[in-house]
């Protein structure tokens, strides 16, 4: 697996649990919003520090007992044939693993799923449909996104959807992202971070959504969840 960065502790990523957070290379989509884009555009990954497979189990292994999982992001992991040989490795350890994905790769996370290797997933839901060839770069396939969506709701496992409130994204795109994912257990809105670099900051030119209005979106939404919070 080519691993780019570990959070050792983390109480955010993971709900409820205590975690550290592992962070792949490499993305197949190219989200003009994105912040991780060391992780991301093979210009800045030839420079981005790598960590070795066995530094992370080693450092796994002193952690067993004192972690109770592990979060695998990126980039999008589910582009690495390896993820599940990885997975099954973590979880040999005694870690839950929590897996977030743009849900580009319905094909890996079913494999995941029936062979019980996730926990939890957290899938990004960028935009309505027809705005999600802006929001990743011209590389989001509406059927495999939507084959995704369809495959978690009927899963039985953990999931969450969520959708990172970049600029131009409206309180009408919000609405029609929540009538393509109901009936679902959990939904979320993340209010964007502004203050870290992005791949097209042509974006910023486009209205953002204040967080007084993210609230009142939530307000109106959060009936059709088991759960939905502003995070």
């Amino acid at each position: 697996m080519l691993i780019g960065g570990l959070q050792k502790t983390t109480l955010l990523d993971y709900p409820g649990k205590i975690a550290a957070t592992v962070f792949t290379i490499g993305c197949n989509f190219r989200c003009p919003w994105c912040y991780s884009s060391e992780l991301v555009l093979p210009e800045k990954i030839k420079n981005q520090p790598r960590i070795s497979e066995a530094d992370f189990f080693n450092f796994l292994r002193k952690k067993r007992g004192l972690l109770d999982g592990v979060v695998i992001c990126g980039g999008e992991p589910t582009i690495h044939q390896d993820l599940p040989d990885f997975v099954q490795k973590i979880k040999k350890l005694g870690f839950l693993v929590k897996l977030d994905t743009n849900g580009s790769n319905p094909k890996m996370v079913e494999q995941l799923v029936n062979k019980r290797l996730i926990d939890y997933i957290a899938m990004d839901v960028k935009a309505p449909k027809e705005k999600y060839s802006f929001y990743t770069g011209g590389r989001g396939n509406i059927v495999k996104i939507e084959k995704s969506i369809n495959l978690l709701k009927k899963a039985k496992v953990d999931y969450e959807f969520r959708t990172t409130v970049a600029q131009g994204l409206s309180k009408t795109d919000i609405l029609k992202i929540v009538q393509w994912i109901t009936p679902a257990k959990g939904y979320f809105l993340q209010e964007i971070n502004l203050e870290k670099g992005i791949i097209n900051p042509e974006i910023r030119k486009l209205p953002l959504l204040s967080r007084k209005e993210l609230q009142e979106i939530i307000s109106e939404i959060k009936f059709n969840f088991s759960f939905c919070q502003l995070r």
